[in-house]
């Protein structure tokens, strides 16, 4: 589907996976300036969308994901994962209660899925799921003064999601366009996918899909804290979060790479990453990022050493450590002497 967006003025539509969104309004750089210095809105209505009422929501959410959300306050946001039983993705989750539901976007064509799992797990519960992806749109607000533009632009009563990266509306979809000339009335300033996607990387922020694979574990891409809580009961996938957090060693590293600005393309998704001409990695997204310049995440093998320059698809790439080696490895050994 096309968002209404499309027709804003400049609008240039980006590629898989983020068709039917701008990729940007003509002038990237400007747009990245303005996340970083004042206010931007960007059209992410591709995500899928999942509405989960009823009262015992926070509980069976809480059992089902790597989240505490047990007692979740209204109005606060978080991530939480689903993994199979062996600590890999199969869903992630940007989250938040508005004290009657829980609100949740996830990757493009992920919302029915998702939506799916949870419903075939609902068995006794007081709980309702909605997919709600050809109703509901997300429009995220970036920038120090999104505060700001959001109030100003007096959007009503609609679900949102104030996280420390960027604020997200959950819009009825006949209600985006309005809010959009609303928040640029308000003076943010629209941005596409190429700008929000730099400072994303730039963040540090894997996406689910591109920067992960089928054998990512959390520890792997900075998860643990942001969208595993360590502390917390049962779920599915806890076993291999907890032996990594005690012993340490996780097989692969998170990185993000500072791309050699001379090449004039960006490394395919999936491409193998290379030190002296044996891959120790994959790279995951990549962007021209306004004041970095060709940047990447990736992941290597733990043992890849950490100052070594690497090359992606012919390209030289230096390396700026995100996860340890040695990240985890928080077990307390006591060894204890027999008496003589």
């Amino acid at each position: 589907m096309t968002s209404p967006l499309m027709s804003t003025p400049g609008a240039v539509g980006a590629e898989s996976p983020d068709s039917g969104v701008a990729a940007h309004y003509g002038d990237p750089a400007h747009e990245g300036r303005a996340m970083e210095r004042s206010s931007a809105w960007v059209d992410r209505s591709n995500r899928g969308v999942v509405r989960v009422g009823g009262p015992d929501r926070l509980g069976w959410l809480n059992d089902l994901t790597s989240q505490s959300t047990k007692g979740l306050a209204p109005g606060t946001a978080t991530e939480a994962l689903i993994l199979d039983t062996r600590g890999h993705l199969r869903h992630h989750l940007s989250l938040v209660d508005d004290g009657e539901a829980v609100w949740i976007h996830t990757e493009p064509g992920g919302g029915a899925p998702l939506a799916a799992f949870l419903d075939s797990m609902r068995f006794m519960l007081r709980v309702e799921v909605e997919d709600l992806g050809g109703s509901r749109a997300v429009l995220t607000v970036l920038g120090p003064d999104r505060a700001k533009a959001v109030e100003a632009a007096s959007l009503g009563d609609v679900p949102v999601r104030a996280a420390e990266d960027g604020t997200d509306l959950f819009l009825p979809v006949e209600r985006l366009s309005a809010a959009a000339e609303a928040l640029t009335a308000a003076g943010a300033r629209p941005a596409g996918m190429w700008a929000y996607e730099a400072q994303r990387i730039a963040g540090h922020r894997v996406r689910p899909g591109l920067d992960t694979d089928d054998r990512t574990i959390p520890h792997e891409v900075d998860w643990v804290g942001r969208a595993v809580h360590l502390e917390k009961g049962c779920y599915p996938g806890q076993e291999t979060v907890a032996r990594v957090h005690n012993l340490g060693r996780p097989p692969r590293r998170l990185v993000m790479l500072h791309l050699d600005g001379t090449a004039e393309r960006l490394p395919e998704v999936g491409s193998p990453i290379e030190l002296e001409g044996r891959p120790v990695g994959r790279v995951g997204t990549s962007a021209r990022h306004h004041e970095l310049g060709p940047i990447a995440l990736g992941v290597l093998k733990r043992s890849a050493p950490v100052d070594a320059d690497l090359v992606v698809e012919g390209i030289a790439a230096g390396q700026e450590v995100v996860v340890d080696p040695d990240t985890g490895a928080n077990a307390q050994i006591t060894l204890r002497r027999r008496p003589r």
